[in-house]
C-alpha cells in the first residue's frame, strides 16, 4: 500500500523530465547558471596569460640538502592586471629565469559553440620589474598597451562556501577552467609564512603556479599558488594568494620595484588554557606578546611581555598568524591602534611600523644569475658586501665569496664545496672579488693544484683540489 506521500513524490519525480523539457532555458536555474559561468570566462580568460621562462632552477625532487641549480625551461602562469602590461604572479615561477616570454590570448580549441573568442594569441618578452620572495609574488611588465585586465576584489570578504573559478595552464593546457568552493578563506600551511592563504578545491595543477582566481563577479580574489598533494596532481585541496596582498604588492612593485612590509618588532604567540594559567592571565584566548626588540616599535609604543594584544585598527586578534599577517601587510611608517589588556587594566597605544627585513636568499640578489656562475668549478658565488654581512652576521671575515648553489652540470660536489661556504682566500691569494676568482681559475692549466680557505659554519678549513 502506498502512502498519499509517497505518491506525491513519485509524481514529482516522474514528472520532472517532463517539466524541465518544456522549460525554457531562460526558466531553467541549471542553464542561468552555465550561462554566467561561460559570461565570466569570456571576460576573464583573455586577461590569464601563460609565462615561458628560461634560465636556472633547483630541482624540486633529489637531496635539498645540498642545493643544485640546473639550466631548465619551465612553465607557469599570470594575471594582466593593467591594461598598460602590467603582470602579476608568483615569484618562484620566475625567480631564477634569465629570459621571460608572455603568452597573451585566450585559448579557443576549435569552433565548438560557445568556445572563447579572442584575438590570436600573442608573444612578448617580459621583463622583471621586481619581486617579493617572502609573499611568492612578482611584477612583471610587457610592451604593449590596451589589454584585458582583471579587477582586483575584496578577498577579506570572502566566507567559506563562496563559489570560485580558477584559471591558469596546467601541463601547457593554455586557459583552462574549473569551478569550486573556498574551503577556508584564511588558511596557515607554514609555521614562518607571514601570508594566510585562500584554501579552494578548484582543481590547481603544475603550471598553475601564479593564474587567477576569480569569484562569481569576476574580480580576480586570488593567486593560485601551491597545493597538498600525494600525487602531484589536484586533490582538491589548493591556495592561493589573498587578492588584497597581491594588489598591496602589485602597487609597491609598480611605484618602487620592491616591498617594503611591516613589523612591529614583537614576537607574539597564541594563548592556550594552560598558558593563560600558568602565566596568570585574565583571557584564554587570543595573542600574548613573548619577546619584543629592544629596538623596535612595540617597544617604542608602550608594550610589554606578557601584554596580550587584544585588537589591532579595531579588528579583534584572535590567534599570532593573524596578528602577523596584519602587520606584514602594512607599509613602512605607517601606523596602528593597539588594544591592549596588562592585567586587570586596558588601553590603547599607536605603534609605528618598522620595515621587515627578510632572510637573504642569495640567488635572488644575483642578476642575471649567470653573472655569478664559475663555470669550471660549477658553483655560483656572491661577492660579500652589506647586505651579505647583514644577512651573515657571523662571518669571521667580512670579505670573500659566498658559494650560493652548485650547478648541476658541475664538479662542486666531488670538491666538497657547499652553499654556506665562504672562499677567503685561493693558494693564499686573498679574493674578494668574484671576477678576480673566475680569471685565477680559469688560468689554470689541467692538473695543477688549487687550495681553498674555506670558512664553513665559523670555523676555517682549506678544501683542495686538481684542475680538471
Amino acid at each position: 500500500m502506498l502512502f498519499p506521500a509517497t505518491i506525491a513524490f513519485l509524481v514529482l519525480i516522474f514528472s520532472a523530465p517532463v517539466g524541465f523539457a518544456q522549460a525554457s532555458s531562460a526558466q531553467n536555474p541549471l542553464a542561468q547558471f552555465s550561462a554566467s559561468i561561460r559570461e565570466l570566462t569570456r571576460r576573464a580568460s583573455p586577461a590569464v596569460v601563460e609565462i615561458s621562462i628560461s634560465g636556472y632552477a633547483i630541482p624540486e625532487e633529489g637531496n635539498r640538502t645540498v642545493e643544485q641549480v640546473s639550466r631548465q625551461l619551465s612553465n607557469g602562469s599570470g594575471v594582466l592586471v593593467d591594461s598598460s602590461g602590467y603582470i602579476m604572479t608568483n615569484a618562484h615561477v620566475i625567480q631564477y629565469a634569465t629570459a621571460v616570454k608572455v603568452l597573451v590570448g585566450a585559448a579557443t580549441d576549435g569552433t565548438r559553440a560557445g568556445a572563447i573568442e579572442s584575438p590570436p594569441p600573442r608573444n612578448f618578452d617580459a621583463h622583471v620589474v621586481g619581486m617579493d620572495k617572502e609573499s611568492d609574488l612578482a611584477l612583471l611588465r610587457i610592451d604593449a598597451a590596451g589589454l584585458p585586465a582583471l579587477e582586483f576584489g575584496d578577498s577579506d570578504a570572502l566566507s567559506q562556501g563562496d563559489v570560485v573559478l580558477a584559471i591558469g595552464s596546467p601541463m601547457l593546457l593554455r586557459n583552462s577552467l574549473s569551478m569550486g568552493v573556498v574551503s577556508a578563506p584564511a588558511r596557515a600551511i607554514g609555521t614562518d609564512d607571514p601570508v594566510l592563504y585562500i584554501q579552494t578545491d578548484a582543481s590547481i595543477n603544475p603550471g598553475e603556479s601564479g593564474g587567477a582566481l576569480i569569484d562569481i563577479n569576476g574580480r580576480l580574489i586570488g593567486l593560485n599558488t601551491s597545493i597538498l598533494s600525494k600525487s602531484g596532481g589536484s586533490e582538491g585541496i589548493g591556495f592561493a594568494i589573498p587578492g588584497n596582498l597581491v594588489r598591496a604588492v602589485y602597487e609597491q612593485l609598480r611605484d618602487k620595484g620592491s616591498v617594503s612590509s611591516g613589523s612591529l618588532g614583537v614576537l607574539v604567540q597564541n594563548i592556550t588554557p594552560t598558558l593563560a594559567k600558568g602565566l596568570s592571565l585574565h583571557t584564554q584566548h587570543g595573542v600574548v606578546v613573548a619577546d619584543l626588540d629592544p629596538d623596535g616599535s612595540g617597544s617604542s609604543s608602550g608594550l610589554q611581555r606578557d601584554d596580550v594584544i587584544l585588537s589591532l585598527d579595531d579588528a579583534a586578534m584572535q590567534s599570532a598568524r593573524q596578528f602577523n599577517e596584519a602587520v606584514y601587510r602594512r607599509q613602512t611608517g605607517a601606523k596602528v591602534r593597539l588594544l591592549v589588556q596588562r592585567g586587570e587594566e586596558t588601553f590603547s597605544t599607536t605603534a609605528k611600523v618598522d620595515r621587515h627585513v627578510p632572510p637573504l636568499d642569495p640567488l635572488t640578489i644575483v642578476d642575471p644569475v649567470e653573472q655569478s656562475l664559475v663555470s669550471r668549478l660549477g658553483i655560483f658565488c656572491i661577492e660579500i658586501d652589506k647586505q651579505v654581512v647583514e644577512a651573515m652576521p657571523q662571518l669571521r671575515t667580512q670579505y670573500g665569496l659566498v658559494v650560493v648553489a652548485q650547478s648541476a652540470e658541475g664538479r662542486a660536489k666531488a670538491l666538497d664545496l657547499r652553499p654556506g661556504d665562504v672562499i677567503h682566500e685561493l693558494n693564499r691569494l686573498p679574493i674578494a672579488s668574484l671576477d678576480l676568482f673566475r680569471t685565477r681559475i680559469d688560468e689554470f692549466k689541467p692538473g695543477d693544484a688549487v687550495a681553498l680557505r674555506v670558512e664553513r659554519d665559523g670555523h676555517f678549513r682549506y678544501t683542495a683540489f686538481a684542475i680538471e
